[in-house]
């Protein structure tokens, strides 16, 4: 799982589209609208922050049934999501911490794109820690897709490839796991170290995140279960550099 940390303005930005009709007050409603979820989940699941309730937690001060309700939901969620990929996708820690991170990265850019449609957006890319959901198209009206990059996990410099999302394309949600930027975090399943880096796309935020971290985890036995059972494309790299990608996946 990921560590992370929602507050920090670096971590995330909406993108509206090259055209139609906005005004600087309406976009700076938007922006405060999505800031303000982000910090409000940073406050309650960073694991960086002594006074979250993610902290409380950890330190045996609070109970998970004492816990909030939106606590135990997103624990929920992700208990869900451990049965689905027969654990490769857990939310605790080794050492039996709850850490919810792993899902609550993608449940955040999810509910800002509820937030956004709700606010009459319907054309914009939010980008989280890399992250991406979108809607839409970056010319309103037009078939136009939003174009994701794969980074090179051996130099971030270069593109691999790349993966058209929103418009006619049946993918809105692009989420990418690895060890090339912050070293290994991951909790890997025995002892493979099959991949390097997995790029998921897939029809919502939750899924391409949630299935990144578990093949990552789960090596080429959870890549052939998440390609054989949900609706995505994956392009995972090995440290020699070779991949293994399904027909999605084509040169940028």
């Amino acid at each position: 799982m990921n560590a992370w940390e929602l507050s920090s303005a670096s971590h995330f930005r909406w993108t509206p589209p090259r055209q139609g009709s906005r005004t600087p007050t309406s976009l700076a409603a938007a922006t405060a609208v999505v800031e303000r979820l982000f910090r409000d989940l940073d406050e309650t699941f960073s694991l960086f922050r002594p006074d979250s309730e993610a902290s409380r937690l950890a330190r045996g001060e609070l109970t998970l049934p004492a816990a909030s309700a939106q606590m135990r939901e997103a624990y929920a969620e992700a208990h869900e999501w451990r049965l689905h990929t027969e654990g490769a996708f857990t939310p605790e820690r080794p050492d039996g911490v709850l850490d919810l991170s792993g899902i609550v990265k993608g449940h955040a850019i999810r509910e800002a794109g509820t937030s956004l449609l709700a606010l009459g957006r319907r054309d914009w890319c939010l980008n989280a820690g890399g992250d991406v959901l979108v809607s839409g198209s970056p010319r309103p009206g037009s078939a136009e897709p939003w174009k994701a990059g794969v980074v090179d996990p051996a130099d971030r410099r270069t593109l691999i490839t790349g993966y058209a999302l929103g418009a006619n394309s049946r993918h809105n949600a692009i989420a990418t796991s690895g060890s090339a930027e912050r070293g290994e975090h991951i909790w890997r399943l025995g002892s493979g170290m099959e991949f390097v880096q997995v790029t998921v796309a897939a029809a919502d935020i939750v899924t391409a995140d949630v299935l990144a971290t578990a093949i990552i985890a789960g090596g080429p036995r959870m890549l052939d279960r998440a390609a054989d059972e949900w609706d995505v494309a994956v392009l995972a790299i090995r440290a020699d550099g070779s991949m293994l990608a399904t027909p999605g996946f084509q040169p940028a």
